[in-house]
């Protein structure tokens, strides 16, 4: 049991289990990867074993202690898909709160280009991911359009499950959900939209 104790402008968190630590907000980095072969497509993955499993997702994970933003980007990409990056520069940040899984995050997205056009990603951490394909944004915005449409009509058959092969039934993860929400400029001109 978490017990919170509120004092003038100061909160605590306490608990009872003392292998338990009090709620935090956690860094995350999300790399938008541009395909070489796939002119304005970004490489995402089905996220397993984790919250947002059976998600699609970006390479990305946890900001380590001293770590830049770069530094992060470039190594989560290296461990998940084996692919070395360059030109990476700052995108967007998203302010992610995932209530029912009791997580909150800031992801920061960084935007790279494979260092060698003819690099595909390998799935090195299969435990995290089923594997790598290339999406545009434009089928980014028809699964976000999608499981909108689904939840609305409250009808988990509708156009979700009518889609094309490679867009059916998809659910985009969190913070890759609120970076499609939001379409920033710098993203979309990374992209060449």
């Amino acid at each position: 049991f978490i017990f919170i104790v509120q004092s003038l402008n100061h909160i605590t968190c306490t608990s009872t289990n003392p292998n338990m630590s009090p709620p935090n907000v956690r860094v995350g980095v999300g790399v938008l990867i541009l395909d070489p072969l796939r002119p304005k497509s970004v490489f995402c993955g089905i996220r397993k074993g984790s919250h947002g499993s059976g998600s699609l997702a970006l390479p990305g994970g946890h900001l380590e202690m001293y770590e830049s933003w770069s530094e992060c980007a470039s190594r989560e990409t290296m461990e998940e898909t084996g692919l070395v990056l360059s030109n990476i520069v700052f995108g967007h940040v998203t302010n992610d709160i995932m209530e029912e899984e009791k997580k909150h995050y800031v992801t920061i997205f960084m935007m790279g280009h494979c260092s060698n056009d003819s690099d595909r990603p390998k799935t090195l951490e299969p435990h995290k991911c089923e594997g790598w394909d290339s999406y545009s944004w434009d089928e980014l915005r028809k699964i976000l359009a999608e499981n909108e449409e689904c939840c609305d009509s409250g009808n988990s058959t509708s156009t979700a499950s009518q889609g094309d092969e490679k867009t059916r039934s998809l659910k985009l993860f969190g913070p890759l959900k609120h970076l499609v929400e939001e379409s920033p400029e710098q993203v979309m001109k990374f992209l060449g939209y």
